[in-house]
């Protein structure tokens, strides 16, 4: 900025305009040249520096997504070609239930994406008000992402107005809602059961749970399913 400011400069000009030392400012301009964001001229203590146009901030920040872009795809190249040994260190002969722990929003997130594998209809509790609260901008594209996949999901949802709103879009999002028969039954944690698995989020805890047992997932089917019949169908 104070080059773009004062135009082509030298390092002392600089550090007289933003009282910033020697080495600071050299440092910077080491970094900005690198960018391609600023070019030098002259020779030995008489070089001066200049802000190229700001436009090149954006070329900048395209160079810098393709080469993200780059070096996940060789990250994804890499996992690809280790990823049987990995599943062949898995102990795919341990018995009981298998349960994994997720934190955090991106841990969340991670957790949903396993519900995006379901082989049948989704079974869900779920809260649109603190869903929403809990991953914001997260469940608009999620939801068009499973009707894409054609995984169809039931859910019971509390009597509030995100709910209501949320269930107006039950069609083109591959859902059948029910509500609570009273506005004072609601509940703030999510559970999906879905293959052999139930995933439960707690959205005031940002921790999310997987429980991969049969046992348990009908045992958690038949409860929903005695709930479900007993509620009536949702008019819109």
């Amino acid at each position: 900025m104070a080059l773009l400011e004062i135009g082509p400069a030298k390092a002392r000009d600089v550090c007289l305009k933003t009282q910033l030392n020697r080495t600071t400012v050299y440092d910077i301009f080491t970094s900005l040249l690198e960018k391609g964001l600023v070019s030098k001229f002259g020779r030995g203590k008489t070089i001066s520096f200049n802000a190229l146009s700001p436009e090149r901030l954006l070329n900048y920040l395209d160079r810098e997504k393709e080469g993200e872009m780059k070096k996940i795809d060789k990250q994804k190249e890499k996992v690809k070609n280790i990823l049987p040994q990995l599943i062949s260190l898995q102990n795919i002969f341990s018995s009981g239930p298998k349960v994994q722990f997720f934190e955090g929003e991106k841990g969340m997130r991670e957790a949903y994406e396993d519900t995006l594998t379901s082989k049948d209809i989704i079974l869900a509790y779920a809260n649109l008000e603190t869903m929403q609260e809990g991953l914001p901008n997260f469940f608009p594209e999620y939801f068009k992402r499973r009707a894409a996949k054609k995984i169809f999901i039931r859910a019971i949802l509390p009597r509030n107005e995100a709910s209501i709103k949320q269930s107006k879009s039950d069609l083109e999002e591959a859902r059948e809602t029910r509500f609570l028969p009273e506005a004072e039954m609601t509940f703030s944690p999510e559970i999906n059961i879905y293959n052999n698995k139930m995933l439960v989020a707690s959205w005031k805890e940002k921790i999310a749970i997987i429980i991969e047992s049969k046992e348990l997932a009908d045992l958690q089917k038949l409860t929903f399913n005695l709930l479900w019949a007993s509620l009536p169908k949702n008019s819109r």
